[in-house]
């Protein structure tokens, strides 16, 4: 793919049909919209949700975030989802329930075709997969690694069903730590969080579990709630002094290999390169932030 990935932090769920949520989107901060096709849709409802998938993919991104659009995981539903789903306007699609990667690169003929129809370049449309189920697990680099790929999450309720367990950090935490290194290997979002999710009200355990999976390695995450948006952009995101640091670091580090010297002193700490390239890592990211997400 010659587009570069994207530097999202926080992914905002909004039912389509709801004129409510819609109205107020794109005033959130969000990063990205995720336009729903499947869980906030009821099956009577399905084909209106596609005729109005046009409509909404502009008035969400009027603030500059970008647009994504979850379908439906039974292939009936799917393909008629990603014929009214692909267009200029959206970046990537949300699969769920994804089982392997050729299910992955099933659904990516599909696209292809529809972006043929279109006119659009080939591979416009990025996808971020839901692992959701133990079956997938031991797939998870070779998902990670298909060519449309942009993040990919793994967890949540319907694997802490599957398993027999409740949804937890601790339930979750094995296979969310495989899943992002199989996204660092493969260069793309590793998304999620490390607590519970379900109290959407408790905004301080909701930060929590956002500390501890940046702690780990977790860049982005999704969410319900237009409170939980600037948190996550809060702590998957960088403050000015965390920005200024990292530049002044770089040029510590620049300045000290310009001058031949083997050891780089910096603020009281001896630096090395894995901690410049997280510097850099973190300014290529901010440089790409959406300012009505900050």
């Amino acid at each position: 793919m010659s587009r570069p990935m994207p530097a999202w932090r926080s992914l905002m769920f909004v039912p389509v049909l709801s004129e409510r949520f819609l109205a107020k989107a794109h005033t959130r901060g969000a990063d990205a919209i995720i336009l729903d096709l499947e869980d906030s849709i009821l099956p009577t409802h399905k084909d209106a949700a596609r005729a109005a998938l046009a409509a909404a993919v502009p008035r969400v991104a009027q603030a500059g975030a970008d647009v994504t659009v979850r379908i439906n995981r039974p292939l009936e539903l799917a393909v008629p989802d990603i014929a009214a789903a692909v267009m200029p306007g959206v970046a990537a699609l949300m699969l769920p329930k994804v089982m392997g990667p050729e299910h992955v690169r099933l659904l990516a003929e599909v696209v292809a075709e529809r972006e043929r129809v279109l006119g659009m370049e080939i591979g416009h449309t990025r996808f971020l997969v839901l692992i959701e189920s133990p079956a997938a697990l031991p797939h998870l680099f070779a998902i990670a690694a298909e060519p449309r790929m942009a993040g990919m999450s793994v967890g949540g309720e319907d694997m802490a069903t599957e398993l027999g367990a409740i949804p937890s950090a601790d339930s979750n935490y094995v296979f969310a730590m495989h899943g992002l290194a199989a996204c660092r290997a493969a260069g793309i979002l590793p998304m999620g969080s490390m607590g519970q999710l379900a109290k959407i009200d408790d905004l301080d355990s909701y930060r929590a579990g956002l500390k501890r999976g940046r702690a780990l390695g977790f860049t982005s995450a999704s969410c319900i709630h237009p409170a939980h948006v600037p948190i996550i952009n809060e702590e998957y995101g960088a403050s000015d002094a965390e920005i200024d640091r990292a530049r002044r670091l770089i040029a510590a580090f620049d300045a000290a290999v310009a001058a031949g010297e083997g050891a780089v002193a910096f603020e009281g700490s001896m630096i090395d390169l894995p901690v410049v390239i997280r510097a850099r890592r973190l300014l290529e990211r901010a440089a790409s932030w959406k300012k009505s997400a900050a």
